[in-house]
C-alpha cells in the first residue's frame, strides 16, 4: 500500500512539473524571439514611441499599451459594479428559486466563445453607439461594454464565494446590535470580503487585458492614442493577432516583444491576485 501511494505521489509530481516546465518553456520562447529587438531599439523607444510603422522600421507600442489600459479600465468601471451587485444579491438576498435561474445564466456567460461576443458587439453595440453617440461606433466604449459582459462570470463567482466565506458570527452580531440587513451587508459583510472582491477585480482585469477576438471586432484597431471613449483604439493582443499572420523579420520580433509586455502585465496581475487571495475575510 505504501509503495502504491508513493507511485501515485510520483505521478502527480510529474504532472505538476510538466505544468511548471510548460510555463517556463513558453516564457523562454517568447523572450528568445522578442528580446533581441527590444535590446536593439531600446526599451524606452519600444514602449514609449507611438508610431507603429513596420515597413519603415518603427516599432512603437505606446498606442497599443494605452488602448489596452483604456479598454480594461472601461470594462472594470462598467462590469465590476454590476458583478458585485449580482454577487451580493446571490449570496445574501436571492432565494433558492432565483439562484437556480441566475447562477446558471452567469456561468453560461463564461462558456460563450469570444467571437460570439464580437458578433454581438458588431450587430448590437456598435450600431447603437453609431446612432446615439459621436463616431462610427467602433471605439473604446464598444470594447469596454463587451469586455464588461465577459468579465462578469469571474467577478460574480469569486465575489460571491468571498461574501459567503465571511463568518456568520459577523452577520449575527451586526443584526443583534440593531443594524438592518442592508446595513449589515454594506458595513460588515462586503468590507469583510473586500480582499476576495479585489481578487475578483484583478482577475477580471487579467481577462480583459488578454482578450483578443471580441476586442478586434469592435474597437476599430487604430494604432494611435485615443483621446475619447468614442475613438477607435488597438490593444496589445489585437496588434499581435492582426499582424502575426504576415509578419517577418524585425516585424515578427516586434510582435513577440509585444507579447513580452503583455506577459509581464498578466504576470503582475496574477501576482496581485495571489497576494489578495490569501487575505480573504480579513478585517482591518
Amino acid at each position: 500500500m505504501r509503495s502504491y501511494e508513493k507511485c501515485i505521489q510520483t505521478i502527480l509530481l510529474i504532472f505538476a512539473a510538466v505544468a511548471v516546465l510548460t510555463v517556463l518553456a513558453i516564457t523562454f520562447f517568447i523572450f528568445r524571439e522578442g528580446l533581441p529587438i527590444i535590446l536593439e531599439k531600446g526599451l524606452m523607444e519600444f514602449v514609449g514611441n507611438v508610431e507603429w510603422a513596420p515597413l519603415s522600421g518603427s516599432f512603437g507600442i505606446l498606442g497599443m499599451i494605452a488602448g489596452s489600459i483604456q479598454v480594461t479600465i472601461g470594462a472594470i468601471a462598467l462590469g465590476v459594479p454590476v458583478g458585485l451587485a449580482c454577487a451580493v444579491y446571490l449570496a445574501e438576498i436571492a432565494g433558492p428559486k432565483a439562484s437556480r435561474i441566475i447562477r446558471p445564466g452567469i456561468e453560461l456567460l463564461a462558456g460563450i466563445p469570444s467571437v460570439v461576443y464580437g458578433f454581438f458587439g458588431l450587430s448590437v453595440v456598435v450600431p447603437f453607439l453609431r446612432t446615439y453617440f459621436p463616431g462610427n461606433g467602433f471605439s473604446i466604449l464598444a470594447g469596454s461594454i463587451i469586455l464588461a459582459i465577459m468579465i462578469l462570470p469571474t467577478v460574480v463567482s469569486i465575489s460571491e464565494s468571498s461574501i459567503r466565506s465571511v463568518p456568520v458570527d459577523y452577520k449575527s452580531g451586526s443584526l443583534a446590535l440593531g443594524a438592518s440587513h442592508w446595513q449589515t451587508i454594506t458595513k460588515v459583510i462586503v468590507p469583510a470580503a473586500r480582499s476576495g472582491i479585489v481578487t475578483s477585480v484583478i482577475l477580471g482585469m487579467g481577462r480583459a487585458v488578454g482578450e483578443t477576438m471580441a476586442v478586434i471586432m469592435v474597437t476599430g484597431n487604430v494604432t494611435r492614442i485615443s483621446r475619447s471613449v468614442f475613438d477607435p483604439a488597438r490593444t496589445l493582443t489585437g496588434n499581435i493577432a492582426i499582424e502575426m499572420g504576415y509578419a517577418a523579420g524585425q516585424h515578427r520580433e516586434a510582435l513577440f516583444a509585444t507579447g513580452i509586455v503583455l506577459f509581464l502585465f498578466i504576470m503582475l496581475l496574477n501576482l496581485a491576485a495571489m497576494y489578495f487571495s490569501r487575505k480573504v475575510g480579513d478585517i482591518k
